[in-house]
């Protein structure tokens, strides 16, 4: 994985989840510091900076579903310990500006790199950027080791440090036990983690990633029969492409219109599943959760743009053995669900920008 990223140092580890902790771990987090994230992610990006004792600092995020970099540069503090960007769905994120500005303030960058195996950024693979580069191999990503996960990095010691928390803090001397050269004896020298891959899901991994180039490529001529399905109907908000990346498309996440649609989206995935069509929705803001909202006081109106964008958020089926016909199945779908919808006079139409300056 190092080989492919074109990175020094990649640590095994059995989930994005490990690998987050891990970094952050690490790079010294703890009671007392804060942690930027975005609101528009999986509930782990932010858990793992509160089993650390640190508080997550919840910001908004683009037009483009990324983390904002107005929105980092306000909530920068003395007590920032870390910036952990996602690269949501497969796209890379504005990873120029953002490690501009934590260099500016001498801060790391934890990449949450989950959706995004196999992306590009400026002509580099994503995992040779930052600081330390999370990546997730669960069973729907789009490589797998059935659960897994992945850290890469360029510094030498953080990469040591991390290698002694996965594996319970133990010295590297006891990887050596159950060789020829090994030795009974071993130290622990802090307390670290059970962390560590297993083989038979490294075999797996060994295997997946030598057909990822071919995954993503897959996913690439699905999203692209969508793109052109869908770029007729006003109802239907195509996902943000941005320039300088290779997207990945682990997600296809559309908008729906809600000014030109008399189906709430609750109902529109309910028809879509009458047609045997699975949809999901990511991600429930952060800010949105009970234990976020409740220990910290995030209230909805502090995250205008995520609002806007979740309020018609929605995952279309997309993986590389969809053929097809499975993705004609999806595209007729919807065109069915539109084209029955009655366009109620009463209402507004969203706007496919979202103005950036909220």
């Amino acid at each position: 994985f190092a080989t492919y990223v074109g990175v020094k140092h990649a640590i095994a580890v059995n989930s994005c989840t490990a690998a987050l902790h891990t970094s952050l771990a690490a790079l010294g987090v703890g009671p007392g510091d804060e942690v930027i994230v975005p609101t528009l992610t999986f509930c782990a990006t932010a858990n793992v900076v509160v089993h650390l004792g640190a508080t997550p600092v919840i910001v908004d995020v683009d037009e483009n579903f990324h983390i904002s970099f107005e929105a980092v540069r306000r909530a920068i503090s003395p007590r920032t310990k870390a910036i952990v960007p996602v690269h949501y769905g497969g796209q890379a994120c504005s990873l120029r500006e953002i490690l501009a500005l934590a260099d500016a303030h001498g801060i790391p960058v934890v990449e949450d790199a989950a959706h995004a195996a196999g992306a590009d950024y400026d002509g580099r693979k994503i995992g040779s950027h930052g600081r330390t580069v999370c990546f997730s191999f669960y069973a729907i990503k789009n490589m797998t080791t059935g659960e897994g996960g992945m850290i890469t990095t360029n510094d030498d010691d953080l990469a040591a440090r991390m290698r002694l928390l996965s594996s319970h803090g133990m010295s590297r001397d006891a990887w050596k036990r159950y060789t020829e050269a090994g030795s009974w004896y071993y130290e622990v020298l802090e307390p670290g983690y059970k962390y560590n891959m297993t083989d038979v899901q490294a075999a797996l991994g060994i295997h997946q990633l030598r057909r990822l180039n071919g995954f993503i490529c897959r996913r690439q001529e699905i999203a692209a029969m969508y793109d052109e399905a869908f770029s007729d109907l006003p109802e239907v908000l195509l996902p943000p492409r941005l320039p300088g990346r290779n997207h990945t498309f682990h997600l296809y996440p559309i908008r729906l219109n809600a000014g030109l649609l008399q189906l709430n989206r609750s109902e529109f995935i309910d028809e879509l599943r009458a047609r045997n069509i699975g949809t999901s929705v990511h991600f429930i803001p952060l800010h949105r959760h009970p234990f976020y909202r409740e220990r910290y006081g995030y209230q909805p109106e502090q995250f205008p743009v995520c609002e806007e964008i979740y309020q018609g958020l929605l995952s279309l089926p997309l993986y590389p053995k969809m053929t097809d016909r499975d993705a004609t199945d999806v595209i007729e779908a919807i065109r069915d669900i539109v084209a029955v919808q009655p366009i109620p006079a009463e209402k507004g139409v969203l706007s496919a920008a979202i103005p950036s300056k909220l």
